[in-house]
Formats: C-alpha cells, sequence, structure tokens
C-alpha cells in the first residue's frame, strides 16, 4: 500500500481547519480536492468526498435527498445543474436550504479548467437582518431594503476582487513567462514609442550589436545605437510608425556584423501605430555563406560563356604557334621577318598564358578551410616575396594575436596576398623615387571577421582605379599586365564570403583590404580517443593514414577492401570508419558507407579520395563528407572535428 504523502496531509488538514465548506472539480467535473465542512454541510457518505467522484453523482444524491425542494423530473434537474456546471462561469449567490439554513455558493473558474467553489452558512447573518427589520419599525422600508442590497453587493464584490486578483496573477505570471522567452531568443526583442524612445527590450542587444548600450529603456535610439547605425535604421522606424512592416539588413560598422532587422507597426487608431515592435538578429555567417554561393554561380556563368570560346581560342592559337614556328625555321627569311615571326610567337605564348589564368578565374574551384598558422603563412610569403622585391623597397608584416589557428584556404589567400604585394611593388616603382614601404597587417575585428590589409607608399590609385579595379582584365600597366591580378584575389576572397576594399591613405598611397570570417580552428587533438576502422587497399597510404590517426590520440583498426571491412564493422566500440572510395572489388567505399547506412549502423562514416570534385563516383558520396587526398594531419584532424560537431 502506497504511504500517502506527508504534504498533501499537510495541505488536507490546513483545508479542514476552515469553517467554510470547499469543493474543487476538474475540466471533467471530478471532484478533485474538498475539505471535512463540505461533508459535514451537506451530509454526504464518504463515497461522494473522495477525489474522483463525479459532479453528476454528487447532485443526483442531493437532489434525491430534497437539497433542492420537490423537484418533479430529478433527471432534468441534475442535467440543468451539470450543464451550468460545464460553462465553468463565474456565480454568486444565496440558497435557503430544505433544513432552514440559509448559505451563500461562490463559485470561480481555473485557468486549467474547472472550478473552486466555497459555501457559507450565513444563517446568523441573515437572523440579524431579520432582527432589524423587526424591531427597528421606525427605519423606513426603503432603507432596510438598502441595507440588505448593499450586503449583497459587498458579498458579490468579495467575490469579484478574489477573481480580479486571480487575474492579475496570471497576467504577472504570463508577463515573466513571456520575458524569460524572449531573453533565452538569440535576437534583440524591442519595442519603441512614436517619439523614438524604446519602452520595452530584452537584455540581448549587446550580444547582437557590441559596443551598444545596455540599459535602453527610456532612451533614444540615436542615443542607444550611435548616429551612423541610427541613420540606417530611422527610414525603416519611420515607415513603420506610418503602419508598413518592413524587414532589411544594415552592417553594424563597429562590429562588422550583419545584421537582420524586422519592423512591425503596433497598430493603433488609423492615424498610425503606437509604436513598433523590432525584432534584430546576427546574420553575419549567413550572409558570408551568401556571398560565397553567389560568388561561385557567377563563376560557374562564367565558365560556361568562357568555355567554348576558349576552346576556340586555344585551337587558333595552336596553330597559330604551328605556322609562325614553321616560318621561323625557313631558311634564307630576312632579318626582319624573322623579328616579326619571332614577335608574333611571343604575343600567342602570351595568349596561351592569359587563356590559363582566364582557365583559373573562372574553372570550378573548392575553398578548403583548414587550420592555418598565420604568422608562420606570413613569414613563408616573406621568403617567397624578397626576391622579387627591389633593395629600396621594405616589406613590414605586423599580426595582432589571434589566439591560435584560425580556419582559412591557406594556398588562396598566399596567392592573393603575393598578388597584392607585387602590385603594391609596381606602383612604388612607377612612383618618382623607386622606394617606399609595403605593408601587411592582420588583425581581428572582434569575433566577427579578420582583416588583412595590405598598405603601400606609392601615388595610391586614380580615381578610375577606385572605381574598376576589381573588374576582370582592367589594368593601369598597359601591355605588360593581363588586369585579372586584382579580380583574381576579389575571386579568392568573395568565394571565402569575405570582402575586397580598395583605398587611398591619407598620407599617400594605397590600400587593398580583405575581410574573411574569423572562424577559430578546432583542437588539432580530439577530446575523447576514437575507434577507428580505416579502409584503405594501399598498404604504403594506410600506414600513412594510420600514423595520422594515432598522432591524433585514435586507435586504429584495418581493412584492405570494403568485403574486409563488413566483416569488422560490427567490433563493439567502433567510432569512425574512415574509407578510401576506390576499393578492390564489387563494393566501393560510397557502396561501403550506402550499406552500413541501410543497416542504421552507428559508426560515423569519412570517405577519402584522390578523383577530382567534379568526378561522377565522388559525386555519388553525396551528404557523406569527402577529405581530398593529398591531405596532412591538419586536414583530417579538421575533417574528423567538423564531422563530430554535425
Amino acid at each position: 500500500m502506497d504511504r500517502e504523502d506527508p504534504r498533501t496531509k499537510f495541505t488536507q488538514a490546513g483545508l479542514n481547519l476552515i469553517q467554510q465548506a470547499l469543493s474543487i472539480f476538474d475540466s471533467e467535473l471530478r471532484l478533485a480536492v474538498s475539505n471535512r465542512q463540505y461533508q459535514v454541510m451537506f451530509g454526504l457518505p464518504d463515497a461522494l468526498t473522495r477525489p474522483g467522484t463525479s459532479f453528476e453523482e454528487t447532485i443526483r444524491y442531493l437532489v434525491l435527498r430534497g437539497e433542492y425542494g420537490t423537484v418533479s423530473d430529478p433527471e432534468e434537474a441534475v442535467r440543468v445543474r451539470v450543464e451550468q456546471a460545464r460553462a465553468f462561469v463565474p456565480h454568486y449567490m444565496e440558497r435557503r436550504r430544505p433544513d432552514g439554513r440559509t448559505i451563500s455558493v461562490e463559485g470561480s473558474p481555473l485557468p486549467q479548467g474547472g472550478w473552486v467553489t466555497v459555501y457559507t452558512d450565513i444563517t446568523g447573518i441573515k437572523a440579524q437582518e431579520a432582527l432589524l427589520r423587526g424591531r427597528s419599525a421606525e427605519l423606513s422600508e426603503e432603507v432596510l431594503n438598502r441595507t440588505e442590497r448593499l450586503a449583497q453587493a459587498n458579498r458579490e464584490l468579495a467575490a469579484t476582487n478574489a477573481a480580479l486578483e486571480e487575474a492579475k496573477r496570471e497576467l504577472t505570471e504570463m508577463e515573466a513567462r513571456t520575458r524569460l522567452v524572449t531573453e533565452m531568443m538569440p535576437a534583440h526583442i524591442a519595442h519603441v514609442g512614436r517619439d523614438l524612445v524604446y519602452t520595452y527590450s530584452n537584455r540581448r542587444l549587446s550580444a547582437i550589436m557590441p559596443g551598444s548600450l545596455s540599459d535602453i529603456v527610456g532612451r533614444p535610439v540615436e542615443e542607444v545605437l550611435g548616429q551612423a547605425t541610427f541613420a540606417r535604421i530611422e527610414p525603416g522606424l519611420r515607415r513603420a510608425i506610418a503602419g508598413e512592416a518592413n524587414v532589411f539588413e544594415i552592417t553594424h560598422e563597429p562590429s562588422g556584423r550583419r545584421i537582420r532587422i524586422a519592423l512591425t507597426p503596433d497598430q493603433g487608431a488609423a492615424g498610425g501605430a503606437h509604436g513598433v515592435y523590432a525584432l534584430s538578429m546576427d546574420v553575419t555567417e549567413e550572409a558570408q555563406t551568401r556571398a560565397a554561393l553567389s560568388q561561385a554561380a557567377k563563376r560557374e556563368l562564367a565558365a560556361q560563356l568562357t568555355s567554348g570560346l576558349a576552346h576556340d581560342f586555344a585551337n587558333l592559337l595552336t596553330i597559330i604557334l604551328g605556322l609562325q614556328g614553321r616560318l621561323e625555321r625557313l631558311p634564307g627569311l630576312p632579318g626582319d621577318a624573322t623579328a616579326l615571326a619571332r614577335a608574333t610567337l611571343a604575343a600567342a605564348r602570351r595568349g596561351g598564358h592569359l587563356l590559363d589564368r582566364i582557365a583559373a578565374i573562372s574553372g570550378p574551384r573548392e575553398v578548403r578551410p583548414l587550420p592555418t598558422d598565420l604568422p608562420a603563412l606570413l613569414a613563408d610569403l616573406r621568403i617567397m616575396a624578397r626576391p622579387s622585391l627591389p633593395a629600396g623597397i621594405g616589406l613590414d608584416l605586423l599580426v595582432a594575436d589571434l589566439g591560435g589557428p584560425v580556419m582559412l584556404d591557406a594556398g588562396s589567400l598566399q596567392d592573393s596576398l603575393l598578388n597584392l604585394i607585387l602590385n603594391a611593388r609596381d606602383a612604388i616603382v612607377a612612383g618618382k623615387s623607386g622606394a617606399g614601404r609595403i605593408t601587411v597587417a592582420v588583425r581581428p575585428l572582434r569575433d566577427t571577421w579578420l582583416v588583412i590589409s595590405v598598405a603601400d607608399t606609392g601615388p595610391g590609385f586614380s580615381s578610375e582605379a577606385l572605381e574598376r579595379g576589381l573588374d576582370p582584365f582592367f589594368t593601369t600597366k598597359g601591355g605588360e599586365g593581363s588586369g585579372l591580378g586584382l579580380s583574381m584575389v576579389y575571386d579568392h576572397t568573395k568565394l571565402s564570403g569575405g570582402t575586397v576594399k580598395l583605398a587611398n591613405r591619407s598620407e599617400g598611397g594605397a590600400t587593398v583590404t580583405l575581410r574573411l570570417p574569423f572562424r577559430r580552428a578546432p583542437g588539432t587533438e580530439s577530446a575523447d580517443p576514437l575507434l577507428v576502422l580505416l579502409v584503405e587497399d594501399r598498404e604504403e597510404i594506410r600506414a600513412d593514414v594510420r600514423g595520422m590517426l594515432r598522432s591524433l590520440g585514435h586507435n586504429v583498426i584495418e581493412a584492405a577492401s570494403a568485403d574486409e571491412a563488413m566483416e569488422l564493422c560490427d567490433l563493439p566500440g567502433l567510432d569512425l570508419i574512415l574509407s578510401d572510395i576506390g576499393l578492390p572489388g564489387t563494393m566501393s567505399g560510397v557502396d561501403l558507407a550506402v550499406a552500413l547506412g541501410a543497416r542504421d549502423h552507428p559508426a560515423r562514416i569519412v570517405l577519402m579520395t584522390s578523383l577530382p570534385p567534379g568526378d561522377a563516383q565522388r559525386a555519388r558520396a553525396g551528404p557523406i563528407p569527402v577529405l581530398s587526398k593529398p591531405f596532412a594531419v591538419g586536414d583530417l584532424a579538421a575533417a574528423l572535428s567538423r564531422r563530430r560537431a554535425a
């Protein structure tokens, strides 16, 4: 037999001390709680005071016992009272019982359904009213009637006040729940009055727009956000106050974050809104992804437009090179003709180089962000760039503390920076002095962007170069330039979700600023050692990858084919399967992954291959992560980290 909860016993004991009768029925009209006075007042048997007793059974007992006087149809009387109860309407009434006593009945609905009813024996009060009427003949009938009505009104008012207090408590709880929800939202939620002063705000503004004020209720929007940010938001606020909902995005310059702002009118009279509800979200990563996808789409279109032309042009150049080569080798050719043939050959070869660069900028390319030590990358960059710089040009490298490796496509970034350094060299050499300095500076912009600038002390950009410098084939070097250098830098940066800005320095010279998404590299060591099944048919590659996995702290078992892997995959505790796509036998690595997926195998799967990204067999992998060969231990660690995060 279950022991009764002590708290339930204490509650029941407290209810029994109340002199009034009390009952609580739930939304299904079943008794939830009652006290002893309820049983005593109505003379109910124990069976009708137990929790779960139906209201209908109790009413039928009282009707048949004569509690409501003589009724011609007991079942109809029961039905009427049950239907009244289902309405859950607050009520107050007084009635005289068959035993001559008078009770008041006060009922209030509960928020979750059901109601609570309090029964009070007011026989004494009624007797005093009757005594007052009998002994105070000098009082007019009207005064007595008003006194009685006032007493009843006071009792009804007390019931109404109790209902209002309950409603107030519910509203307070609802407000607290609403505020808790708004505080948990990863967005800034606020209300602004028609005077553009905050009337409500959660505490997320400084998290969405770093550097903003935190205690903002009662302050103007312009004071809270700053003049520059307010200038971008004000038109949307004015439109919302006029009754037009609108959504837009801005760049929060102090932090570099991209913010999406949704403004909804707080509708009032026909003249406009009482104010504006504002929802602000940080969509920086989404914007970076959109930029990368947009640039990829542009590259694909450029590839489609240029591939056919490049093919035909390459064929023409091949014919020209062949004919000019034969012409150059003809015996007895005049000297001038030989020089012309050589010049034509040089021009044709230059056309071939130009085709290669067009292919590089428009062809398919995969961005591969990997853990990158930026100080080490810049040190390598200095070694590569130094031989190309004249003695009078210095190179400074400035790197702020980034807190460790960051995720970057190191090859693309190094190519871009080398391109910019050589452009800066050409600009300085073209100046009158022929001497100057080039400064490469790296710093984080809060936790959003990695800002990399290349500045020089040359003559700076012309107005045309500032406007068109990122366009393909635009050059200020005449016949010596292809016009693709800055365009390739722009292409690499946009594919990474970043931006490029050209500017002139106030003290003279030019600056090219790259903004790349700032993402810290995951740790190169696994937090928890994994049991990895390595599937690779080539023994030397298997040995290399096994060494990498063990250097990361993982345990490794090996298989040389998919069939062998299928025999080992049911080993207990297997966490991850790292398989080559091209395997001997009837099953490839992709087939192995599909077979394990069909069995709902708990181990995670990562594929590796030396096949190019556009290969049909590699494309069969679909959503399964693929690691491109060759790879280093950092690439492997990053792939496993991404897989764990997923």
